[in-house]
């Protein structure tokens, strides 16, 4: 049953829809995943399920209530780890738990919260002095001290390190073991791969695809892959000419062709009639960034890796972040 509802969800500045068109419905009890590259309408879309913006267009709905209408009635139900948080420098982890656990009429006890996200050495550190993992912990225990029955994580990993970003992970899954619907963003394939149960891609303020990672990888043109180094070089020519491939390319002497199932046929074919042999042939499953790369095309792979302007983090909020 869909606890958050988003449908046909527009929201513009200065003329230009950052996110045009949206829709989707996040089932109770899942992990379900916002997938896209920087400035593709990710935030904008989870603050207007937040409540902290007013679409111009479109429906939004958690457990039945409106974000802005009944505001006040959803920060009872919903918590949020925004993208960007802070807190004052001289507050201590203790004194901020605290506070926030006043802003509740039935809050979660925080001293089992602060035991479960490895908090309790560090009650009496203040915030300034807490590295990167603790703070993101902190404001997870934030979005969970009022006992939601959604939390929004937005980009939580982002700026840790790998053995930070792991922890979190394992983190995540205990929230949804928990019985709380998690509404993750992130631009991290491998974290939406591993960790959500669905994942709705937004590539320009759109909905790309919405499938599950193992169904995004199969429906993309790039579900395989093949690598080989041929034993004598191959024609370039008829390498681009073999059927279902989204793409070829070389490493020193080894090719990767990323296509369907097909394709591997295709390989195949060729090298019996060139009679060339492939050493150290590897077929293997696409991962999600293949998959991703595939269904948001070349301008997608250019802007997850530009640091180009985005409204969604940059446009002040119509509404304040205190309450969550």
């Amino acid at each position: 049953m869909a606890i958050v509802e988003v449908s046909g969800l527009r929201k513009a500045y200065g003329g230009r829809a950052v996110v045009d068109g949206v829709s989707f419905a996040v089932d109770e009890g899942e992990i379900f995943g916002i997938l896209g590259p920087n400035g593709a309408g990710k935030t904008t879309t989870v603050e207007c399920v937040e409540g902290l913006r007013t679409a111009d267009a479109g429906t939004v709905r958690v457990a039945g209530l409106d974000p802005v209408a009944d505001h006040e009635r959803l920060t009872h139900i919903l918590g949020a780890q925004l993208q960007e948080s802070e807190l004052q420098p001289k507050l201590t982890v203790r004194e901020a738990l605290g506070l926030y656990s006043a802003f509740f009429p039935k809050p979660v006890d925080w001293r089992p919260l602060a035991e479960r996200l490895g908090l309790t050495p560090e009650l009496t550190t203040r915030f300034a002095k807490l590295s990167g993992g603790q703070k993101q912990r902190l404001f997870i225990a934030l979005a969970l001290i009022g006992a939601p029955r959604v939390v929004v994580l937005d980009e939580l990993t982002t700026g840790l390190d790998p053995r930070a970003r792991r922890d979190t992970w394992a983190l995540i899954e205990d929230i949804r073991d928990s019985g709380v619907t998690v509404l993750l963003v992130t631009h991290f394939m491998e974290e939406a791969q591993r960790l959500c149960d669905r994942i709705a891609v937004i590539d320009k303020g759109r909905v790309a695809a919405l499938d599950s990672p193992g169904g995004l990888i199969a429906r993309s043109a790039a579900s395989t892959v093949i690598s080989f180094t041929p034993s004598r070089p191959l024609d370039d020519r008829e390498l681009a000419a073999l059927p279902q491939t989204a793409s070829i390319r070389t490493s020193g002497d080894r090719i990767v062709i990323n296509g369907t199932d097909e394709a591997v046929n295709a390989v195949i074919s060729l090298l019996a009639r060139h009679r060339v042999t492939a050493r150290q042939l590897r077929v293997t499953e696409a991962s999600l960034d293949d998959a991703f790369l595939d269904l948001t095309g070349e301008a997608g792979a250019s802007a997850r890796e530009a640091s180009s302007y985005a409204p969604d983090s940059h446009v002040p909020a119509d509404r304040s972040e205190e309450g969550f």
